[in-house]
């Protein structure tokens, strides 16, 4: 077996460049969205803390002090089994694929940012990326919007566990099987024929013509979209309906003796006590519609002006060969979901402290 040197010096040189656009990326992503926010936060406490002693007025208590090193050790020895489990199952093949992103289809050469220049010179490239912000801003809205809606309506209805579990059951149901029911509502045959599909059949009892809705950009993936506000309204529906009956009974009382009417109870009482949820249900939909693979595969496979981030991921790497922009393109989706993620430990952190 014949060693090349200069072939395996050139193999560590990019993994520590890969090791180092990772730890720069995220890195980065971490100080701008939790660092700097933290230490502005501090420095205004700590203002404040010296202007109210400076006045004579108590301050704010000061905070506990820092656990004992062995405790801290300690809490370590405990956190290794499962940073383990993350540094092999998520870390390295993070890492990993952050390499193969700066490589060609074979993994050979090393291409340094073409790729990336890649991703937004392909005309097909930027109608994915469109697709996928359409996504990323139409679902969480909807389903929420949706979800909320309908959690107030049947909030100490008749029947409110019946009518709030026939919509949450499409929650229970996979993506591919959603996709699979939905693609026979879309179903399409000739004017001539019997209509399989419901939703044509509907349009054909209206007197009208029946049409091929997965074909027709762009509308075919409002109609995908339509799939995953369906399976993510119940979701949403069970969390808010959760916080709306966590409000104390008391507020809304007291809100009645003042002769506030339904709108005004929705808006003033109703909408700032479920703040917290409401960020917890768009946080948690907008990542999974970011990670959305299985509907649009299962329903068009990409046909149609309908491909996304994680199909176009999946289709250049293991479709076509192109090892390195489907690794751009999944270091770009990597990239997009962890200003959210972040947003959301910090906002869990500030619901803890308060």
């Amino acid at each position: 077996m014949n060693f090349d040197l200069a072939a395996e010096g050139d193999k560590f040189e990019m993994l520590g460049y890969g090791l180092l656009a990772f730890v720069v990326v995220v890195g980065g992503l971490l100080v701008l969205l939790d660092v700097v926010p933290t230490w502005f936060a501090r420095r205004h406490e700590r203002r404040l803390i010296a202007a109210t002693a400076a006045a004579g007025v108590d301050g704010p208590a000061p905070r506990i002090g820092q656990p004992k090193r062995r405790e801290g050790l300690f809490g370590l020895f405990f956190l290794l089994p499962a940073v383990l489990l993350l540094l092999i199952g998520l870390v390295v093949p993070a890492i990993r694929t952050v390499l193969l992103s700066f490589m060609d289809g074979r993994r050979e050469n090393w291409v340094g940012l073409d790729n990336y220049a890649w991703l937004f010179s392909q005309d097909e490239i930027l109608r994915v990326l469109t697709n996928t912000l359409f996504w990323v801003l139409a679902v969480p809205l909807l389903a929420t919007a949706i979800g909320l809606i309908y959690a107030v309506l049947v909030d100490r209805a008749r029947l409110e566990a019946l009518a709030k579990a026939l919509v949450f059951m499409p929650t229970a149901i996979s993506f591919v099987g959603a996709g699979v029911i939905w693609k026979f509502v879309y179903a399409y045959r000739s004017a001539e024929q019997e209509q399989i599909g419901l939703l044509n059949q509907l349009v054909v009892m209206a007197g009208g013509e029946p049409q091929q809705w997965l074909q027709n950009a762009p509308l075919n993936t409002f109609f995908l979209i339509i799939i995953m506000v369906w399976i993510q309204a119940g979701f949403a529906m069970v969390v808010l309906s959760a916080a709306i009956k966590a409000i104390p009974a008391d507020v809304v009382e007291a809100a009645r003796l003042d002769g506030v009417n339904s709108w005004q109870m929705f808006w003033r009482i109703t909408m700032p006590s479920i703040r917290p949820a409401l960020i917890v249900v768009v946080v948690t939909i907008s990542i999974a519609t970011l990670k959305l693979f299985d509907i649009v595969r299962t329903a068009t496979n990409g046909n149609y002006d309908t491909n996304v981030i994680a199909t176009e991921m999946y289709n250049q790497a293991f479709r076509y060969g192109q090892t390195g922009q489907g690794s751009a393109l999944a270091v770009f989706l990597f990239v997009l979901v962890i200003p959210i993620v972040i947003y959301q430990v910090r906002n869990l952190r500030k619901q803890r402290e308060a």
